[in-house]
């Protein structure tokens, strides 16, 4: 099984916001267990940054005197955790049993082709990251998307686009 892009990279930010740097030592500064949390610190910075490039999970090792490999182990391990800019809005495709049963596999597909990019990656101008998904918890509305926190039930392929619009309207 392949990673999705947003595990199989790196991504160097450049310069950040220092303000936020601050705003991640202040957390840090609360823990007592700073090293045992690093998890809970990598959620935090994930929070702040909206993904985890090289000068923050380098940052992160500094502050917390333990290797960058440990801090690089970590996030590229669990899923959670993108090293790559996210949009401002994340499709998450279930492609459990129930929706994969159902046609999900068109519907990654048209998502692919309109968004023009691969599961984990995030379109051009920055609005959508599209991440397939084991599973939402609603098999009974399959195949399903979830924008943010809205869920799209019983999906079919012509309803991307009206979906699509919804989100990209808001801009």
């Amino acid at each position: 099984m392949t990673k999705p892009e947003s595990q199989s990279k790196t991504y160097s930010a450049g310069v950040l916001p220092k303000d936020k740097y601050d705003k991640l030592d202040q957390y840090i500064s609360t823990l007592e267990d700073k090293e045992g949390s690093l998890i809970h610190i990598l959620h935090k910075a994930q929070e702040i940054f909206t993904f985890l490039p090289q000068e923050v999970q380098l940052h992160i090792a500094r502050h917390l005197d333990i290797p960058a490999a440990k801090v690089f182990g970590v996030t590229t391990f669990y899923s959670y955790f993108t090293s790559t800019p996210v949009g401002k809005h994340t499709i998450s495709l279930c492609m459990g049993t129930a929706c994969f049963v159902r046609g999900a596999e068109k519907i990654a597909h048209e998502l692919k082709d309109k968004l023009n990019i691969t599961s984990g990656g995030t379109t051009e101008d920055n609005l959508f990251t599209l991440k397939e998904v084991r599973c939402i918890g609603a098999c009974g509305l399959a195949p399903i998307i979830m924008i943010d926190d809205k869920v799209f039930g019983r999906v079919k392929v012509e309803n991307i686009d009206s979906i699509l619009k919804e989100f990209k309207e808001e801009v």
